[in-house]
């Protein structure tokens, strides 16, 4: 049997180590990718550092990584929109429920990727550039275009007229998530006003954002109010552990009525890396619990819905087969989207993957840290 390399991560809590694995065969609706660049995210320091806890599915080995860059080696019977030797970047799934994190992580040589979560890299497009994008345009889009979210209408969609869609809060405009959800919301037609630090208030607004309000501003919320000036709010999306307060706050005051959280409201970073995880989990947990608990609260009798985005959800509906196939390629190709974070490549190889998580953790504010392969 052929084999490639892949950062495997043995047990949890454990370090990756680099070692091979069995190459994998592309089921129907898949295609095999070798993989030239992939992206880190939050979720996989805390796959790694807490997963015994928060991904209790998960098999071990696993490989870890959900973005991915590189060209196609192989598709299956039933692919239709790839051919061999095609460049494109998607979205790996597998540490979700049900999958399987051998065949499907991206932290590795040789990956499938489902065809309906991966797109044609455009030229002039490096492949560091596309892979900051799988996770953090498909939570985005979750939470602007899931029914179960926000439920706005995708680029593309006609009916309302751009205008007339209504504004879009963004709370962490210069978050991974926040870039993209800027960028895709001001595609389809909406206003979007956002928050960031001084430092990126400019990148935001070159995303689409009309207004930018310092997040660390304790009049922040005022701010956006101003700033919405009497606009039809749409809906909120809440990025940082103290966004979602903020956000029920502006909704309560403009009329909105739905928010999307896609951060816990405690930050898991400390617990990630304690050398065990009990006792220390309790006292976080028991924190997320009841903030999380207060907050729905708070919503529901403020008259908002609010539920949790899980980026990979799209994986089987229609916002994710219109996202991959029809508005990121085309997007990034007019330059109606841009790729965001920028890319930080900090090394070459699987052996440097433990060092861009590291480094991922640490905090590289605006920047999203990258291995090519």
């Amino acid at each position: 049997m052929s084999q490639h390399s892949a950062a495997v991560l043995r047990t949890s809590r454990a370090p990756l180590v680099v070692e091979p694995v069995p190459d994998p065969e592309p089921a129907a609706d898949e295609v095999l990718v070798r993989v030239r660049a992939v992206a880190v995210n939050p979720v996989d320091w805390v796959i790694q550092g807490t997963g015994s806890v928060t991904y209790r599915w998960l098999r071990h080995p696993a490989v870890l990584g959900s973005d991915v860059a590189g060209e196609v080696l192989a598709v299956g019977s039933g692919v239709t929109r790839f051919s061999i030797g095609d460049r494109v970047f998607g979205l790996a799934t597998g540490t979700d429920r049900g999958r399987d994190p051998m065949r499907e992580g991206a932290f590795q040589e040789t990956t499938v990727l489902l065809e309906r979560l991966t797109a044609a890299t455009p030229a002039g497009l490096s492949d560091a550039q596309a892979a900051v994008l799988p996770l953090g345009a498909s939570t985005a889009a979750c939470a602007l275009f899931q029914p179960a979210h926000l439920g706005l209408a995708m680029p593309g969609e006609t009916g309302v007229p751009e205008g007339e869609r209504g504004v879009v809060v963004v709370w962490g405009g210069s978050t991974s998530v926040g870039m993209n959800a800027v960028q895709l919301a001001r595609a389809a037609g909406y206003d979007v006003v956002s928050t960031a630090s001084p430092r990126n208030a400019a990148l935001v607004r070159s995303l689409g954002a009309d207004v930018v309000a310092d997040h660390g501003d304790p009049h922040a919320v005022e701010h956006l109010v101003e700033g919405i000036g009497g606009r039809r709010v749409v809906g909120a999306v809440a990025l940082g552990t103290t966004s979602a307060a903020a956000c029920i706050e502006v909704l309560r005051r403009t009329g909105g009525s739905v928010l999307a959280m896609a951060s816990t409201p405690v930050s898991l970073d400390g617990l990630a890396g304690r050398r065990r995880l009990f006792p220390a989990m309790l006292p976080v947990f028991t924190r997320v619990g009841l903030t999380m608990a207060r907050l729905s609260l708070r919503a529901r009798r403020a008259g908002i819905a609010s539920a949790f985005v899980w980026g990979s959800s799209l994986r089987d509906d229609e916002v994710g087969r219109r996202l991959w196939s029809e508005v990121l390629g085309a997007g990034l190709a007019d330059g109606t989207l841009r790729p965001v974070p920028e890319a930080l490549v900090v090394g070459e190889g699987l052996g440097s993957v433990q060092t861009a998580i590291d480094r991922q953790r640490a905090g590289v504010s605006a920047q999203k840290v990258v291995v090519t392969l």
